[in-house]
């Protein structure tokens, strides 16, 4: 029993300080939010407003970085995916990356965006079918708008 406690005491150790070196890589502690340089031309602001509601943390330069986001593991995980959302599609930078609408809709109907882990964080990112369905009909106008 006594080597056990020993064995788990050094495992916590070992643990705290792995956590604690992990801090000093560089990645995922300098988040930076670009200029906005063009944002789509939005049907109406009740479309902004559901995106930026809950698609704009990652899909935008408009990033609002949680306290988490600072402490590794987690600024890893945050920073991987906000860069790889901002490289699909960017609501701060529209027209540089080219996005199907069908893409857009499907996802957003079939409620694989936001996605879960994000949403496990920031539930008031949650749309509701309503919201759903008012975001798919203003993101419809706004890319077939002149």
């Amino acid at each position: 029993m006594k080597k056990l406690v020993t064995l788990l005491m050094i495992a916590a150790i070992v643990l705290v300080v792995l956590v604690l070196l992990i801090q000093f890589l560089p990645y995922g502690h300098t988040h930076t939010n670009p200029p906005v340089v063009k944002e789509p031309n939005w049907n109406s602001p009740e479309t902004r407003q559901i995106a930026q509601k809950a698609c704009f943390d990652c899909h935008s330069n408009e990033t609002i970085w949680p306290w988490y986001s600072n402490i590794a593991p987690m600024s890893w995980l945050v920073q991987r995916d906000v860069d790889v959302a901002r490289s699909r599609m960017n609501f701060s930078d529209w027209g540089r990356i080219s996005v199907e609408v069908g893409e857009i809709i499907e996802i957003v109907s079939q409620g694989e965006m936001p996605p879960f882990q994000y949403l496990f964080m920031h539930p008031g990112a949650r749309l509701s079918e309503q919201e759903k369905t008012r975001f798919i009909d203003g993101i419809n106008a706004t890319l077939y708008r002149p």
